[in-house]
């Protein structure tokens, strides 16, 4: 069963590289195309708004975030020294006026949380991941653990492990062990897994999020693709209506 995922989850990663999956245009595309020395906006730009993404239209966020970015009277919340001496009226006019923010003050308290506690504990977005050694395993105790509180939803294991793949594709932050980064069981990943073998439609039922994605980290030892490597191509061949066949 094993080599078979192995062979399948190789040919599910080329379909997806070469297009055969569908539609395969990321949320997270929606980016202003931040260039090399830019390194700050850019880790910025893909963490902030990745907390607000909870139980939304992923699609419609990341338009909402670029826009945001476009318009100058907006961009400064991209900026954590600015956000965290901001009023919470000038930051909720702020989010709400491009529809990056839906909850006018979970939402709020979210963003200005997160940015307050980069730019007290560490200066910038920068010298955060500079703290880390640029380490998953250190990032995910440092999120997790020892900050946990202060990364509201980010740190929550659903949207702190696709975070951290977002980092490494978006943000350009080559994360050592990445191949701990555990994929993320929405409900797409959770079908692709029963079409796959890795679970049973019965164990749907049973096993928790955590148990799903051990499960896969388990089975993709020795194949060498990463978990979370997974996430795109399974999630896109599900959304998809699963055009790509493996027969």
């Amino acid at each position: 069963m094993t080599n078979t995922l192995h062979q399948n989850c190789k040919r599910l990663l080329q379909a997806y590289k070469k297009g055969d999956l569908g539609q395969t245009k990321m949320p997270e595309d929606s980016n202003p195309g931040l260039t090399e020395d830019q390194t700050e906006m850019r880790l910025a730009y893909f963490t902030l708004p990745m907390a607000l993404n909870y139980q939304r239209d992923s699609y419609k966020l990341w338009e909402s975030v670029l826009k945001t970015w476009e318009d100058k009277e907006t961009r400064e919340v991209f900026d954590v020294k600015k956000v965290s001496k901001m009023s919470d009226e000038k930051l909720r006019k702020i989010l709400t006026k491009h529809k990056v923010a839906l909850q006018p003050n979970k939402h709020i308290n979210t963003w200005k949380r997160i940015a307050t506690t980069i730019e007290k504990e560490w200066g910038s977005f920068t010298n955060f991941v500079q703290s880390i050694d640029n380490d998953f395993l250190i990032l995910k105790d440092t999120v997790q653990v020892r900050y946990k509180k202060q990364f509201p939803y980010l740190s929550g294991p659903k949207i702190f492990n696709y975070w951290s793949f977002i980092l490494g594709e978006y943000g350009k932050v080559e994360l050592k062990n990445k191949e701990y980064i555990d994929i993320a069981p929405d409900t797409h990943i959770i079908q692709c897994s029963v079409l796959l073998g890795v679970i049973t439609k019965e164990e749907t039922l049973k096993l928790s999020k955590e148990e799903i994605s051990e499960r896969w980290r388990v089975l993709l030892k020795g194949s060498g693709i990463t978990p979370i490597e997974m996430h795109p191509p399974l999630w896109f061949w599900s959304r998809n209506g699963f055009i790509f066949n493996l027969d």
